[in-house]
Formats: C-alpha cells, sequence, structure tokens
C-alpha cells in the first residue's frame, strides 16, 4: 500500500516476523521520515492550539509507563489532508478533531491491563467543552433533548487509572451524538471486550471515531454537531502473533453478535479512508490489516 508515513512511534518487539534488530531499524526508518510531517509535538503547541502534557497530573504504574514506552503512538493514523484536522494530546488518548463537523475524526489510545485499574470514578467527572478548539464547538446544551446520548469514543472505563485522563473523557473534543440503543448496547459491548482482551494480552492498540456517508447533513444543537451515520474501531494485539480487526457500527439500533460487526481493518480504511497503524513495516500491516478473523478474538 502507498502510504503517508506520519507518526512518531518507537520501535516494538515482533519476533515472529522477523528479529527485534531489523525491527527496530525499520521503524527507525520511519520514525525519522515522520518527524518533519506529523506536527504533533509532546507539551507544546500543535496547529495553534494548546495540548494537554501526557504526563502531567498523570500517576501511571512503572508497569504501564514501561508499555506506553515501548510501543510509542504506534495506535495512531496517518495524518489526514482531505478534511479539517487538529491533533489534541490529552492523557490517556490522542484526537484528531475536526472542526466543521465538531466531533472527531478519530480518537486513539493505547489500553494495557494496568490501565484497567484505578480508583478514578466516571460518577467524579462531568462533560465539558474543550476550550483548545475554537468556536463554535460542542457544548452540553447541544445534546439536551436531541434524541442522542453523549457517545465517548474513548471510553470512561479505559481511564480509572488517572483522574486527569478520567476527566479528560469527558471533554466534547471525545464525544459524538450516538443513538442511545448502540451507545448502551453493543457499542458498550464492544468496550468491555476491548477490556477483555487487554487483560488477556497486556496491550491493545485501538482507534475509533465516526463515519459520514456522502449526503451525511443532520446536527444538533444551536453549535451544529454532526450526527455520524456509523462509527468504526480498529484493534491492533502485538503480543504474540500480531493480529488485527475491525468493526462497523451503524448509528441506530443493535442487538447483534460482534462477529456481525467485523470487518478486515483494509475494508473500514476503505470505507473511513484513514490510514491505520502507518509505522508497522509493511509486511506486517499488510498481513494483519487485510485478514479479519473473529476466531482469533473468540467472537
Amino acid at each position: 500500500m502507498n502510504k503517508i508515513r506520519t507518526i512518531l512511534v518507537a520501535c516494538c518487539l515482533l519476533p515472529v516476523f522477523c528479529s527485534c534488530g531489523e525491527v527496530a531499524k525499520r521503524m527507525d526508518a520511519k520514525l525519522a521520515e515522520s518527524k518533519a510531517a506529523i506536527g504533533i509535538v509532546e507539551n507544546t503547541k500543535a496547529d495553534g492550539v494548546g495540548e494537554s502534557s501526557l504526563s502531567s497530573g498523570s500517576k501511571k504504574s512503572s508497569a504501564t509507563a514501561a508499555a506506553t514506552a515501548e510501543y510509542k503512538d504506534l495506535e495512531i493514523p496517518a495524518r489526514l489532508t482531505s478534511v479539517s484536522e487538529q491533533i489534541l494530546r490529552r492523557t490517556g488518548y490522542t484526537v484528531s478533531y475536526n472542526s466543521e463537523r465538531r466531533v472527531p475524526n478519530w480518537v486513539a489510545w493505547c489500553l494495557t491491563a494496568e490501565r484497567l485499574t484505578g480508583n478514578s470514578k466516571r460518577s467524579d467527572a462531568k462533560f465539558h467543552e474543550d476550550t483548545d478548539v475554537s468556536e463554535p464547538r460542542a457544548v452540553d446544551f447541544d445534546y439536551v433533548r436531541s434524541g442522542y446520548d453523549r457517545g465517548h469514543m474513548c471510553p470512561a472505563g479505559d481511564n480509572k487509572w488517572s483522574t486527569q485522563a478520567m476527566d479528560e473523557s469527558f471533554l466534547f473534543t471525545n464525544i459524538c451524538p450516538q443513538a442511545p440503543q448502540l451507545n448502551r448496547g453493543d457499542w458498550n459491548e464492544m468496550e468491555q471486550a476491548c477490556r477483555k482482551w487487554a487483560k488477556q494480552d497486556g496491550a491493545l492498540y485501538i482507534v475509533c471515531g465516526p463515519i459520514f456517508y456522502k449526503n451525511s447533513k443532520k446536527t444538533i444543537g444551536k453549535n451544529r454537531v454532526s450526527v455520524p451515520d456509523a462509527f468504526f474501531k480498529v484493534v491492533l494485539c502485538m503480543t504474540g502473533e500480531p493480529k488485527a480487526i475491525g468493526f462497523i457500527y451503524k448509528n441506530g439500533d443493535g442487538n447483534r453478535p460482534k462477529g456481525d460487526y467485523a470487518n478486515s481493518v483494509d475494508e473500514v480504511e476503505r470505507i473511513t479512508g484513514i490510514d491505520f497503524f502507518p509505522v508497522l513495516p509493511d509486511d506486517i500491516e499488510n498481513k494483519v490489516e487485510a485478514t479479519c478473523n473473529p476466531d482469533d478474538w473468540n467472537i
């Protein structure tokens, strides 16, 4: 695949496909290619907007810190050029924000087993507007009596490890209008499945976001927050033999087995126009993205 390589990432161990040294060299080369293009700068401003520090206020365990450092930024897609994009770093995730639609293009994060522990409570956090993006922007009142839930992309349940991460998961740049049946049903079940997989395998690399079809025009609220037609989620596991899977959910009713939503990552890329996991060596990327095997994930 001809892809724009734009993401900063540290090397990881891939013994099934090639030696550690070979993977390190190949991923280091892609790291060098990406530095000039990525536009994501730690603890500074990107796209003219202040970003939250990845480490400020966080209480990571040493195990989580080691895991996230080893595979740093592996989850982040390639830079988008066909739609509005502003990159925002948060404590527990990264957002590609679309100022025209007032929702994210995608939200990406690394979910480790360690991050599923902690005392931060969802009940202590409140939805709030993100002042790091320009107005007009989504606010809580846009959702009132809209018929749609405030649907998390990076879920609150993945951010119990840090009070700041939990609070930031309620920023409206991490939220989309989501049908209640989906948000509280099959989407929630997939979030729980990802937590189960992270506990089993140690770490997952997850990207999710909205899908808008060609004639999509529906909005809610005075700030005209766009209502997605569907949602995607792609999941990568690098433990043992690397594997990946994608999912597509219509933004409406649903009460179906997880396997009914399953797709290859390549198919999700075709539908969304997003290049996922671009810093993987091409042979590995091509292999894991071309296959869709629900049995590998016990679904």
